[in-house]
């Protein structure tokens, strides 16, 4: 395939169900930044273009935040295909290239492999920026501090954010600042033909800075997502593991063990809510295992609290008492109804 000439595999996928956050949530959320962004960079670095890499980069293009976007990842084939694809200019499998090159970077790895990855960028940095890739913009958006013109910004997309934070908290080169980010956008599906650069509109991205975090190098990355159409919201990162232990890994944890209910005589039987119900248990199991020990403290507690909700019909279905099964499923309803609404913005 020609250079340049986009990828019949990446016409806009929509053979999935889009998140439910996509929306003006109100005073629902936690304080939040407004869309309008003056994002810009001569080059951004994305590490690891799979769907949500590759996504993130589309976008990127699609809204022109970057004048040239390097591809890092492990699979030089894979990498290549990309690159044709037009989903990314340039491509390496050396994570320093990233360092060297680049005035933004977004680590889109696995949450297990995310500090380490950091740190081998970070080594690219520290062996010497070439400072004539901070564009005007870059100067200008961090003039108050003086710091980030003279830093590499790293980001990251990770899922869990505690240990990943806690890890990076000290020990990086001194001309390297990393502040976490969690997009809330996804799909079951992988690799770069999902990629979609639209998947961030109306989303929200909860961006984790630390206290010591500085000040300008923070507004880069919310700025950043902001460029991308997202909402953004500030969370400490023990908060974001809380959050999405509820919203995120438990539902993955419920659609498998249902998917696993289910046997195989039965299966023929399923229909559409069955499908619907247990899509996200097809996602790469790798990655969710990874995800799931890495915020396992969290998972657990919240599998406790939808346990004693599984309980709850059990008990009120074994006294055959359909007034306590028939308010479960009113409370159920409305609560699943008022997220609909929001989502549509009602």
């Amino acid at each position: 395939m020609p250079v340049g000439v986009p990828s019949p595999l990446l016409a806009k996928r929509r053979d999935f169900v889009p998140p439910l956050n996509r929306v003006s949530w109100g005073a629902t959320m936690p304080a939040m930044n407004a869309y309008a962004s003056e994002f810009v960079a001569d080059t951004i670095a994305i590490v690891g273009v799979g769907m949500l890499g590759g996504s993130i980069a589309a976008a990127v293009r699609k809204r022109g935040l970057a004048r040239h976007v390097l591809g890092i990842g492990r699979n030089p084939q894979r990498l290549e295909l990309a690159r044709q694809a037009a989903i990314v200019d340039e491509v390496s499998t050396d994570p320093t290239e990233a360092g060297r090159k680049a005035d933004f970077i977004v680590v889109c790895t696995p949450v297990d492999r995310i500090a380490e990855d950091v740190r081998r960028i970070a080594a690219g940095c520290s062996r010497g920026r070439d400072d004539s890739k901070a564009s005007d913009v870059d100067q200008a958006e961090c003039s108050g501090a003086g710091r980030c013109a003279s830093q590499t910004v790293i980001t990251d997309v990770g899922s869990v954010k505690g240990g990943i934070c806690r890890e990076l908290k000290n020990g990086l080169p001194s001309e390297v600042v990393f502040v976490g980010s969690h997009p809330l956008a996804g799909s079951e599906k992988s690799g770069f033909e999902y990629a979609d650069a639209e998947l961030f509109d109306g989303a929200v991205c909860i961006v984790t800075a630390s206290p010591e975090s500085p000040p300008d190098a923070v507004r880069r990355v919310q700025s950043f997502w902001r460029g991308l159409g997202m909402v953004v919201v500030e969370l400490s990162p023990e908060e974001h593991d809380t959050v999405v232990a509820q919203t995120s890994h438990l539902p993955h944890v419920a659609a498998a063990a249902l998917a696993l209910a289910v046997s195989e005589t039965n299966q023929p039987f399923t229909a559409t809510g069955f499908a619907d119900t247990t899509r996200i248990a097809s996602g790469d199991p790798a990655l969710w295992q990874s995800i799931l020990m890495c915020n396992a403290e969290a998972v657990v507690e919240q599998l406790d609290r939808f346990t004693s909700q599984i309980a709850a019909f059990r008990e009120a279905l074994g006294r055959r008492d359909a007034e306590s099964v028939i308010e479960l499923l009113r409370r159920a309803k409305a609560r699943r109804d008022r997220l609909v609404q929001r989502a549509k913005g009602v």
